[in-house]
């Protein structure tokens, strides 16, 4: 029987090949990799794209090759895992950047016509955001409301039709010691073995 999760695809959203959220990517795969499942991942920071959406949708934006690339990942995927950190309360530039470009109408979701309703064309797939941030998670979750989380899960993945979505958090990252790290890391790994 096919696993559900048979094509996972990890999106690493930090701009910095040499952050914490590249190794939670290296350490997520690592754990994937003790199942028989095709494993693909894209680091952002390594891609060439133009990040802006400069007309909005008035006037088509050609899609470099990269993303034109990334979203043939997409539609293959039955799981993706977005990894990256919380900056003002929301997810880097480049990846809003990546997902304003190719979560396009025709690719991820279909208004229909003489109504508000729309389609969700890229249901059938999970996502999990491990996600990390210097606030901790307390403040965050009674302060904050989880804001930054709800608007990738709810406003961009839910809309698209990619459910379930979790969230694993990792924090406070800014004072935290090597050994604190050290586990985040085996827990990413973990997370990975069991495809979650």
């Amino acid at each position: 029987m096919k696993s559900k999760k048979s094509n996972i695809l990890i999106i690493n959203g930090h701009p910095d090949p040499e952050s914490l959220c590249s190794a939670l990517s290296a350490a997520y795969m690592e754990g994937a990799m003790q199942h028989p499942v095709q494993i693909q991942r894209l680091d952002l920071g390594k891609m060439q794209f133009e990040p802006n959406l400069k007309f909005g949708y008035r006037r088509r934006t050609e899609l470099e090759s990269d993303l034109i690339e990334a979203q043939e990942l997409i539609r293959r995927a039955d799981h993706l895992v977005f990894v990256y950190p919380t900056w003002w309360g929301a997810m880097p530039a480049i990846l809003k950047g990546f997902i304003d470009r190719i979560f396009l109408p025709g690719f991820a979701y279909k208004y229909r016509d003489n109504s508000s309703m729309w389609d969700k064309l890229l249901t059938g797939k999970s996502a999990h955001l491990i996600v990390t941030a210097d606030t901790p998670s307390w403040y965050n979750r009674l302060v904050y409301k989880r804001a930054g989380y709800g608007v990738m899960k709810r406003n961009i993945l839910q809309f698209c039709g990619i459910t379930p979505v979790r969230v694993t958090e990792f924090s406070p990252i800014n004072k935290s010691s090597a050994e604190q790290r050290t586990k985040w890391l085996d827990k990413a790994k973990r997370l990975g073995s069991k495809l979650a």
